[in-house]
């Protein structure tokens, strides 16, 4: 096979190109289970017929909800090569989202990867009509186990398969990806095999990862940034590796010694943290080195030169103190790829000094995700951007700067929403993200907000919410920041404090720990929270600057409905649970 028009040509087109012993990977009984290019060709097939058998039909849609493993994928490219519609969903959601999506898809057959999950879908039963059957990746009482679904499909089966996979055409729908949102219920995307299908080229011309390489992947599959990597992962032959939990992600690091990985910001700003809490504990002259080397990595700008002596001194720090950092993440990472959200640019200094590059990206689950991502070579790797945009994709601005995007990438519209899909899309192709953006250096984007959180303060002034929360979320102190000001005389803001963070703080301090609920109202953490503020509200502008604040105790959570799967903030939702504490910050 020279080329592939469709995802589930991906194994074949690897198995011509590049055919790997262990193209996909898993952990299970302390062990990795590896499968061969031409053994997850045949776990596709197994799962096409197995589908037939189940009485799936050409367009029908098939839900998974799971953590990541070899399982997944046999799933998803099974379900397309038959021309039916996967419809993959989160593990975290919650039981009223499930129902919605579920029903909206009037999904058929839903394949779950644990007994937790069996446990709680399967008790929705009644309300999903449109759902047959429940399958699980692994045996659980009372669930048809993989294995038993798997042999339904009799090889007399295969024939019809080859049948359907030569019908399916590029521009037929491949998946209904169910995007979070921040307000109301989740749209349905849909997205064609040649959406994906260019996007993966696309990136394939950038992205200097090949057969040789290893990667680990942690990301949730059903997500559409992790998706496409591991599409990305088949077309270029690179060895995929699954991380047993998040938990573990260190321990599989140091076992798979990945060359890449991908990754959400608040993952590589703890790692950041741990490291940096790590050095804090050192004594003497081990301390002083520890964050000399910390304070040249502060200092890195990507493609500039900073005299004989920085580098000198660089060399030095990556001998002796950042090469323990790369040892961490198994010894061979030389890449990381950040999206999903803006990254803290300091931190991806302190990493790409360390001998670590980071690229920072930027797309939406409409857009097959890529739109713009910054490239390997630093003279085109501006942190705090999102890079310049991929081939084949326009990226202008609208007149209130809106950034707005063209290309074969653009999805084919929200499932059974017209209306919806009317407002995003113009008539000459352009799709309107709903980010406002600016431009640096000419052709490098920077994401500045989402324009439905812009608002406006009781004086008239225009408040864009996300730059000013990312500035204090830098502070260790702080795990979540929300914003406050609509309509109001002055900025305030909800704060749920890093809890470990702030423990060690207090036991540094003498101050006796007892509950979250007490220490949020405790008179020496309430001053060290006000110093926080009132240090970082000196680089704002005066009417940016928060005037109040109030510490919650716990955290914002995706089964709450007060985050997205994408842990991004539910705006309306918090200030509507948290209303009477806003209220109390303007009482005065």
């Amino acid at each position: 096979m020279d080329d592939f028009t469709r995802l589930f040509d991906l194994p074949h087109y690897q198995l011509a190109q590049y055919p790997k012993t262990d193209c996909l990977n898993e952990k299970r009984d302390g062990r990795w289970i590896s499968y061969s290019t031409q053994q997850v060709i045949a776990e596709i097939d197994k799962v096409s017929r197995a589908l037939l058998a189940s009485g799936i039909q050409r367009g029908e849609k098939v839900a998974i909800v799971g953590n990541n493993c070899p399982q997944w994928n046999f799933a998803d490219l099974g379900i397309m090569q038959i021309g039916a519609v996967t419809v993959p969903l989160y593990p975290t959601i919650s039981d009223e989202d499930y129902v919605y999506i579920l029903n909206h898809a009037e999904a058929r057959l839903l394949f779950v990867s644990s007994a937790e999950l069996f446990i709680r879908l399967n008790a929705l039963r009644s309300r999903l009509p449109h759902l047959r059957e429940l399958v699980t990746f692994r045996p659980v009482e009372g669930a048809v186990a993989w294995e038993t679904f798997l042999e339904r499909g009799s090889s007399a089966l295969q024939e019809q398969v080859h049948a359907l996979r030569d019908s399916v055409k590029p521009g037929d729908l491949a998946c209904i990806i169910y995007t979070s949102g921040t307000t109301g219920f989740p749209k349905g995307v849909m997205l064609s095999h040649h959406n994906v299908v260019e996007n993966l080229k696309s990136v394939g011309k950038i992205l200097p990862i090949n057969n040789t390489h290893t990667a680990l992947s942690f990301l949730p599959l059903n997500h559409v940034f992790e998706k496409l990597v591991v599409y990305f992962y088949l077309m270029k032959g690179v060895s995929c590796y699954y991380a047993e939990s998040m938990d573990t992600i260190g321990d599989n690091m140091r076992e798979v010694s990945p060359h890449f990985f991908t990754a959400v910001p608040r993952l590589l700003e703890k790692v950041y943290e741990r490291i940096i809490s790590k050095g804090q504990e050192l004594t003497g002259l081990k301390r002083k080195l520890f964050f000399w080397a910390v304070g040249l990595g502060m200092r890195w700008e990507n493609g500039k030169d900073l005299g004989w002596w920085y580098n000198l001194q660089l060399r030095l720090a990556r001998r002796l103190i950042f090469s323990k950092w790369l040892q961490a993440l198994g010894g061979r990472v030389f890449l990381i790829c950040s999206g999903a959200a803006p990254l803290n640019p300091k931190i991806g200094a302190v990493f790409t000094a360390a001998g670590i590059t980071i690229i920072e990206g930027y797309g939406l689950t409409e857009t097959s995700p890529v739109l713009t991502v910054n490239r390997v070579n630093l003279d085109e790797n501006v942190l705090g951007t999102v890079g310049k945009a991929i081939p084949g994709v326009e990226i202008k601005l609208d007149s209130d700067g809106e950034i707005l995007a063209r290309g074969p990438n653009i999805m084919l519209g929200y499932y059974k929403m017209p209306e919806e899909t009317a407002r995003v899309l113009t008539s000459d192709g352009w799709f309107r993200t709903g980010d406002i953006g600016e431009w640096v250096r000419g052709e490098f984007l920077k994401i500045t907000d989402r324009k439905k959180e812009l608002f406006k303060t009781s004086g008239g002034k225009l408040i864009a919410p996300l730059p000013i929360e990312n500035h204090f979320k830098q502070s260790p102190f702080i795990e979540q920041f929300l914003l406050v000001g609509d309509n109001r005389k002055f900025i305030a803001a909800l704060i749920v404090p890093a809890f470990p963070h702030l423990k060690k703080w207090c036991e540094q301090r003498q101050i006796a720990w007892t509950t979250p609920e007490d220490m949020v109202k405790h008179a020496e953490v309430l001053r060290k929270y006000e110093e926080i503020i009132n240090e970082r509200n000196t680089t704002l502008g005066h009417v940016e600057q928060v005037k109040k604040f109030t510490l919650l105790p716990r955290e914002w959570t995706v089964l709450e409905g007060l985050m997205t799967p994408t842990l991004k903030p539910r705006r309306k939702e918090i200030l509507a649970r948290f209303a009477a504490e806003v209220e109390q910050m303007y009482a005065s």
